[in-house]
């Protein structure tokens, strides 16, 4: 069995490789393959990856290289975690919502827009690679923004079996786990909603309906915990008008002026994951390294690993079991579109994910879904097609888009820091 890893030489690439070697029983790969654009990255992380495989005992060769034809061929799973433009392209998406006074964020509001633009062509091509040299394969989407990219997959590669793989549902089940002081695998979610927005309405745990003291568990863990001293962060008022587990990156639209106030007089997150990125590159250049370093844990896509390797040891051993996961919605929610990309409960197996049925979304939770996916699919258009106006539509559809007397002008600024980055719209 054979996994290939596309942006091989990120800092999540260890994590992944932690995550196989605990399940190698029940995921029985023989080579994990790294494509990269930057062969000194991948070499580094490569040769890190050899130890830690070595330091276990584990029989599993680890190569890698730049070409992404040789190293999709003959794979079983191919993960997609790269990033067009890398943090310096984020960075600038983060500095162009401050320009316009929006929020700048990786895969939200106009961050999220730029990031797709520069993603989508880049991931139909990965996709037409993979129906011509491993059709059979399944692809596992990490890419941000994840539910948009897995969106335009599924519309555009519908023969290629992909489902669209996020840390937080696990983070979100974790935390329940630590509110309640109960095993994670006693813990079943209904949560619904998009990648980055979303909702655990209710929780069961061992059999038994658990939602109201969860709730009460959660609220009580998450304000205790806080975030930095200005950062913000939810309040007991809040969680109790919402009268549900919100995904993290709600914040943004649930309290978007208090950060907009924040990002005024912070550095940007690209910044501050670049010396991160730095920080463990360095270690990761130490021989006597053979296990991820704590610092990993400051990167971002904490749980990663554990969700990502439980989902291909689930998917080859055809386990039947539920994961949430990014997928067509098929009918499972009620009034929303057969063929559009929801973060749902799904029964996982050999065939990919199925997901499963459950009752219509809260008035709130469906405008605010509904607007969002209304912005998916007209960026999506606009990657596809290089339709302006389509472009120009997602700005204003987005909740956390410019108005419209002022899309042209951000559309331009855009343009202008994504030159060469932006697929359709390069010329």
């Amino acid at each position: 069995m054979k996994i290939t890893v596309i942006g091989g030489g990120s800092t999540y690439t260890p994590e992944l490789i932690d995550g196989i070697l605990v399940r190698h029983a029940r995921l029985p790969i023989s080579e994990i393959h790294l494509v990269d654009i930057d062969p000194a990255r991948v070499g580094v992380i490569g040769a890190f990856a050899q130890r830690m495989i070595k330091a276990r005992g584990a029989d599993i060769k680890v190569s890698w290289g730049d070409d992404l034809r040789a190293g999709v061929r003959g794979a079983t799973f191919v993960i997609s975690q790269f990033r067009v433009g890398t943090q310096a392209a984020r960075h600038r998406d983060e500095l162009l919502g401050r320009e316009f006074d929006l929020i700048g964020q990786e895969t939200v509001g106009v961050g999220g827009f730029a990031k797709a633009l520069r993603t989508i062509p880049v991931a139909l091509n990965l996709a037409k690679v993979i129906l011509e040299e491993a059709p059979h394969a399944t692809l596992l989407n990490f890419t941000n923004p994840a539910g948009l990219i897995t969106e335009a997959l599924l519309r555009h590669a519908p023969t290629l079996r992909t489902i669209g793989l996020c840390n937080v549902p696990w983070n979100l089940r974790t935390e329940v786990s630590n509110a309640m002081k109960t095993p994670l695998e006693t813990i079943s979610l209904d949560y619904i909603g998009l990648n980055h927005l979303s909702w655990v309405r209710g929780i069961n745990i061992t059999g038994e309906d658990r939602t109201s003291d969860s709730l009460a568990g959660f609220k009580n863990l998450v304000i205790k915990q806080g975030a930095q001293p200005d950062e913000p962060y939810w309040n007991e008022e809040s969680l109790r008008i919402l009268a549900a587990i919100p995904n993290y990156y709600l914040l943004y639209y649930y309290e978007t002026q208090n950060w907009l106030n924040f990002q005024r007089v912070n550095p940007t997150r690209a910044s501050e994951v670049m010396k991160i990125e730095a920080d463990l590159m360095e270690k990761f250049k130490d021989e006597e390294l053979t296990e991820k370093p704590a610092e990993l844990m400051l990167r971002g896509g904490a749980y990663y690993s554990d969700s990502a390797a439980e989902l291909m040891a689930d998917i080859h051993t055809d386990a039947g079991t539920i994961h949430i996961v990014n997928t067509r919605n098929n009918g499972a929610v009620p009034g929303v579109p057969d063929d559009v990309v929801m973060e749902l409960p799904s029964r996982i197996g050999a065939q990919g994910a199925q997901a499963i049925e459950t009752s219509a979304m809260r008035p709130d939770m469906d405008s605010l879904v509904r607007s969002v996916k209304d912005f998916e699919l007209l960026t999506i258009d606009a990657a596809v097609t290089g339709n302006e106006d389509s472009a120009l539509r997602a700005l204003i559809t987005n909740p956390l888009g410019p108005d419209a007397s002022r899309a042209n002008q951000l559309w331009k600024r855009l343009k202008e820091e994504n030159s060469g980055l932006i697929g359709a719209f390069n010329a």
